[in-house]
């Protein structure tokens, strides 16, 4: 346990026991990991998002942040602090922003772009450890859920499975109560290649934690256009203006952000047309584990 999560009066504690009565099932089986996926190359004021987790040493909530690949609401009265304060019994109603819990995914397909793409190009991968302070829900939090799970209470792989949806659509949401430290409890931070030679390879070197690389994201222009109807035509339109030398790559969407000149929810809609149709070959078919490379690690 970290410090705080086992204090009976704590926010991660009372979480953690609201959670584990509303779970049923058996215990998760071994092997998956907890995995937090992200934008690497975003900014935070006018810093890289890998500079500031670096020098903080601990992966914030977008309470603490301001930052998310999802929606912004998590103040108080906003969506993101609503769904907690239903999802956690109100353990975290009066908490301190740094105190929440941080969002990643069971990467219980053990993909080798992490347990939810739909919000970031690269991920953290958590020590085992993490999972007896995670709690889970599926859908996520968004859709009001009303299935849970902790470790010791797993039912949700089934669910998931049994909806038969994609990578993007259907991950099983993870909780991770108390702070989760770069020195202590990530294993990797896996990237995508086209970060190689950038500045987002040598801001993630600074962090106390190794480095894989996954296969990549890549997407033709030609292919981009053949998907009109997925996310909308407006952008199709932007993917193809923003791609290098008629390719999109996690690297171009993130050098558009960074110009300021286009809207962050528009750039995310083609993350999404990325993410669906130029991931991996076994994660844009299968959407499963079989066959899939494994990360490079250095």
């Amino acid at each position: 346990m970290v410090a705080g999560t086992d204090t009976p009066r704590s926010p991660h504690h009372s979480a953690l026991r609201h959670v584990a009565a509303r779970s049923y099932g058996d215990p998760l089986a071994p092997g998956p990991k907890l995995t937090m996926n992200f934008h690497p190359d975003r900014m935070v004021g006018d810093r890289l998002l890998l500079l500031r987790m670096a020098d903080e040493g601990v992966y914030y909530s977008q309470f603490v942040t301001g930052t998310s690949n999802g929606g912004l609401t998590a103040y108080p009265g906003g969506d993101r602090w609503r769904w907690e304060s239903r999802i956690f019994g109100g353990a975290y109603d009066q908490a301190a922003p740094h105190e929440r819990p941080v969002y990643g995914a069971l990467n219980h397909r053990n993909s080798s772009v992490g347990g939810a793409p739909r919000f970031g190009s690269s991920h953290f991968r958590l020590t085992a450890d993490t999972l007896e302070r995670a709690t889970f829900c599926y859908p996520d939090s968004s859709t009001e859920p009303t299935a849970f799970a902790v470790e010791s209470r797993f039912a949700l792989i089934g669910m998931a499975e049994a909806d038969g949806l994609d990578a993007l659509d259907g991950h099983v949401e993870a909780h991770v109560h108390g702070s989760v430290r770069f020195d202590r409890d990530v294993e990797a931070l896996v990237l995508d290649p086209s970060y190689r030679d950038t500045e987002v390879e040598e801001a993630a070197r600074r962090l106390p934690c190794a480095i894989e690389w996954h296969p990549g994201f890549r997407l033709p222009v030609e292919h981009l256009r053949r998907h009109p109807g997925y996310r909308g035509q407006e952008y199709v339109d932007l993917g193809t203006e923003i791609a290098v030398e008629g390719c999109l790559d996690p690297w171009a969407i993130g050098r558009a952000a960074r110009t300021g000149q286009h809207d962050a929810q528009a750039l995310k809609k083609v993350w999404h047309c990325l993410a669906r149709f130029g991931a991996p070959p076994s994660v844009v078919g299968a959407m499963s584990a079989e066959g899939e490379p494994s990360a490079i690690v250095e």
